[in-house]
């Protein structure tokens, strides 16, 4: 039997990590989108609205030899941090999940898996300090509103007498590959760096009290991703993943300096979310010395210089409490890779430099 494997959000950082996987290993893969992915690897791209109800339910209805499913879209609001708290946040990927699974579901007597991503929010990790190590079942802030929760238990409604599974991930802050993503912080620090390098400074780190925190590589994520829609034991799950290591930023500054050809610099606080707009001619002025292909700033980067304020705990008036979440029920489900995170950093910033993302070293 053919796979087909249905990714929703394919321009995202797991969407795109996914789609690369499968499709690079010969599976069937229809990739959804508004935008059309940097690069497909040989699947087939359908541009779709997931807020518009009529053209998921006319392109999906079509879709009837799907096996398995990766939902990775998201929506996020303008700013990024105060959407998380806000009710029509949580309604519009609320209405998203259902408009993309409502008419899939009807006509895929095929669907054998479903994958759907949460994080580390399920823990409450944006309101309040994680019980470490946070574990799954077990810590959630269910009185949280989130849209975590209405999507779970609508999956887990329409999975009840189905012949089909499905499995959530809980990664916490993922590396990998996107463009104009929400929250990717390459292209975020990428730009960053590159501005001061022109400047002939160092890069000096933007953020406030350094924590411990866990890093997640995109590709890693989408390894297990796989492996979830196939192993041995059928059953609805919910699996914490990370790289297998922590980080505190001001420990990995220097591997990520030397990433970028450059040397780091003092401690020296930014609000990269409000500074760094401002400078987009400045980017554009990079672009056209390097002849890089990237697209302007904002395109390029998102709302990712917000979430790098976020997690360098930019303006922390005192000191952050470590963020931990525990993957051993990953370990003893059978998932096992791991990857080392100041490497991480040296592979993705390579690949941006490669494409001409970002200047070369």
């Amino acid at each position: 039997m053919q796979e087909h494997v249905l990714i929703a959000g394919a321009t995202g950082l797991v969407g795109f990590a996914a789609m690369k996987h499968f499709a690079t290993r010969g599976y069937k893969v229809t990739a959804v989108s508004r935008r059309k992915p940097f690069e497909t690897f040989g699947a087939r791209h359908v541009a779709l609205d997931l807020t518009d109800r009529a053209a998921c339910a006319d392109t999906l209805s079509a879709m009837t030899d799907v096996t398995r499913v990766v939902y990775a879209a998201l929506y996020e609001k303008p700013g990024l941090v105060a959407g998380w708290l806000e009710a029509d946040q949580i309604e519009t990927n609320r209405r998203m999940l259902e408009n993309f699974f409502d008419p899939l579901e009807k006509v895929t007597p095929r669907l054998r898996h479903v994958s759907l991503l949460q994080g580390t929010k399920a823990y409450g990790a944006h309101v309040r300090p994680l019980a470490v190590p946070a574990r799954e079942n077990r810590s959630e802030l269910k009185e949280q509103p989130n849209f975590y929760w209405d999507q779970e238990s609508y999956i887990r409604t329409k999975q009840q007498g189905r012949d089909w599974h499905w499995t959530i991930f809980r990664p916490q802050i993922v590396f990998g590959f996107s463009l104009g993503a929400a929250m990717n912080l390459i292209p975020a620090i990428g730009v960053y760096a590159a501005l001061l390098k022109e400047e002939g400074r160092p890069l000096c780190y933007p953020g406030g009290s350094s924590s411990v925190l866990e890093a997640v590589d995109a590709d890693l994520l989408a390894d297990a991703i796989a492996w979830a829609g196939v192993r041995d034991r059928q059953e609805n799950a919910i699996f914490n993943i990370t790289n297998g290591d922590v980080f505190v930023w001001k420990n990995v500054w220097s591997a990520i300096a030397d990433a970028l050809g450059m040397k780091p610099g003092p401690d020296a606080a930014m609000s990269l979310g409000a500074e760094m707009p401002r400078r987009a001619a400045d980017w554009d002025a990079v672009k056209r010395k390097y002849d890089l292909v990237a697209p302007d700033m904002n395109a390029f980067v998102g709302e990712s210089f917000h979430y790098a304020d976020f997690t360098m705990a930019y303006g922390a008036a005192r000191e952050v409490p470590a963020a931990i979440v525990s993957t051993i029920a990953l370990r003893k489900a059978g998932f096992h890779d791991v990857i080392d995170t100041e490497e991480m950093f040296r592979k993705w910033f390579r690949l941006f430099q490669e494409k001409r993302l970002l200047p070369p070293c």
